[in-house]
């Protein structure tokens, strides 16, 4: 069976499918894909794969916020993307991204998402850019740095265009990993 790729809302998800994306991404990341991993990639738009098999690959998108320059930007945030082990590398992670990604740039002002050494390759194929700039977050407490989040931010320009890496990129709060 040719993989078939649909997209979805996380409202539109049944419990059944929400199981089969949790069972994907533990498989997919190792038993290393936590609670609040998980919960960061809901709430937004997801792209699934299914082959004959069941489901195959997932990625999701959400929204967040990011101030540069004084300006709040509306985040469209890679989420959640995984392959089953024995079906990488034969393109479903790039048809995952290409469904996100045209979210991303109709969406929204920028794109995002925190690559692993082995994604960076798959985002960089597609266009994504490793952030060079300072990256923090609005926390709780006020505005805090992240330079170990700092070489594996990476964007996509949206409707915003290019940012400048001379200037400060904050990201919204959220528990857990903020990146």
């Amino acid at each position: 069976m040719t993989p078939r790729l649909r997209t979805a809302h996380t409202a539109e998800l049944t419990p059944a499918e929400l199981r089969a994306v949790r069972a994907l991404l533990d498989d997919a990341f190792g038993g290393e894909f936590g609670d609040e991993d998980f919960e960061h990639g809901l709430g937004g738009v997801h792209a699934l794969v299914h082959d004959g098999s069941g489901l195959v690959a997932h990625g999701s998108v959400v929204m967040r916020r990011a101030r540069h320059r004084g300006r709040w930007l509306r985040v469209g945030y890679v989420e959640a993307v995984g392959v089953r082990p024995e079906v990488r590398r034969t393109g479903l992670g790039g048809r995952v991204m290409e469904a996100l990604e045209r979210f991303v740039d109709r969406a929204y002002d920028l794109g995002a998402l925190s690559a692993s050494d082995d994604g960076a390759r798959l985002y960089a194929a597609r266009g994504w850019r490793p952030w060079t700039g300072r990256v923090c977050a609005l926390s709780p407490d006020g505005i805090v740095h992240l330079p170990e989040e700092e070489g594996s931010v990476h964007l996509r320009p949206a409707l915003a265009g290019p940012l400048d890496p001379g200037q400060e990129l904050v990201f919204d709060w959220r528990d857990g990993d903020v990146l």
